[in-house]
């Protein structure tokens, strides 16, 4: 079964799908008349007509009431009753050319009953699409896949195991051609598969960009006791046009002592180690003071989680590295952590969760 809430229907779909569905069987119904008068001005006998009508369009009706119902209960139809909807109209069409006098008559015979399978098609395709996009769920589509795997399986394990080799070749055969139908007419797997590339390209976009537009930058390397070393002497202010540097702010001159220089001692000041500030490291935020922050029980690996359960999850595996984490790094985390959710769910939680932060943002 799906995660997917089931949709309403809107009132404007509800009018588009009820005028739709009106003009099939109406036109199923005047298939039905015109096989009654076909008959009958051959037979001239209404209850041998009506024996036509009923075998033909009336059986086909049935079944397409059949197939309507096994759909909206979201269930696949069996094999007979898709056959049968292409068959009985089929022996009536046998049946209104076999009884034409003229070639013309046998042309129109034969085309009339065919209005009553159209339509009978039609509705089981409509209450079909109205069961998939209520519920998510394409029992249909299941049914097929189902059969296609059950079937690969068998030829994948005949291929491996089955001691005659020429019944292991055509296995093999088989397989591959078995692999091109499995997915066939799913729409959810062609939009889970969309929405998979979808977080790859964005990923993709995203390393891309940052390297465009990321900056380089230099480090700033401190001179020794943190002193910055003075200019070069043709910058320093002061000097005389003759290129003279004046003398060092901060060095004692010379001394003369009975006319003996005395060449003063400098002074040296001791280095002191310096010693890096190191900001206190903010402990990591656990999942259950997320959840109470939100509200909702501590989310349990392996068991069910409600919608706002998922986004507590989503939040802490998110932010448990920097910089966060995607929408493919988050679920594949959430799968190995053990945490259970279907794909739509949690597809729909990271959403409420995206715009909550652009929200807060």
């Amino acid at each position: 079964m799906s995660d997917t809430p089931e949709r309403p229907l809107s009132r404007g779909q509800r009018i588009v799908l009820c005028a739709a569905a009106v003009p099939m069987v109406a036109f199923g119904g005047m298939g039905g008349v015109g096989t009654y008068s076909n008959i009958t001005s051959v037979f001239h006998r209404s209850a041998t007509a009506l024996g036509v009508v009923a075998a033909g369009e009336g059986a086909t009706l049935v079944l397409a009431l059949v197939l309507v119902g096994l759909t909206m209960l979201g269930q696949s139809a069996p094999a007979a009753v898709r056959i049968g909807l292409w068959t009985l109209p089929a022996v009536a069409s046998l049946t209104g050319a076999a009884v034409a006098k003229t070639v013309t008559e046998a042309v129109v015979f034969a085309v009339t009953p065919m209005a009553m399978c159209v339509s009978a098609e039609g509705m089981g395709l409509l209450a079909r699409r109205i069961v998939v996009y209520r519920t998510g769920v394409d029992a249909e589509a299941q049914r097929r896949n189902a059969a296609v795997m059950q079937r690969l399986a068998y030829h994948r394990a005949r291929a491996a195991n089955h001691p005659d080799e020429k019944a292991r070749n055509g296995s093999e055969l088989e397989s591959w051609k078995l692999a091109k139908k499995v997915g066939a007419g799913d729409a959810l797997l062609g939009a889970n598969l969309v929405d998979v590339q979808r977080g790859r390209m964005t990923d993709g976009a995203d390393a891309a960009l940052a390297g465009m537009f990321g900056l380089p930058v230099t480090p700033v390397t401190p001179s020794a006791h943190g002193v910055t070393p003075a200019p070069a002497p043709h910058a320093v202010e002061g000097a005389d046009e003759e290129g003279v540097t004046p003398p060092v702010t901060g060095v004692t001159p010379p001394v003369t002592d009975g006319g003996t220089q005395v060449t003063p001692e400098l002074e040296t000041v001791p280095s002191q180690p310096v010693t890096p500030v190191t900001p206190p490291e903010e402990p990591p935020v656990t999942l259950e003071e997320i959840a109470a922050v939100a509200g909702v029980p501590t989310p349990v690996v392996g068991e069910p989680l409600s919608d706002e359960q998922l986004v507590v999850v989503l939040r802490h595996l998110r932010y448990t590295d920097d910089p966060p984490l995607s929408y493919r790094q988050a679920v594949a985390a959430f799968r190995e952590a053990g945490f259970v959710g279907g794909e739509q769910r949690i597809r729909r939680a990271w959403g409420s969760l995206m715009s909550h932060e652009e929200s807060g943002a």
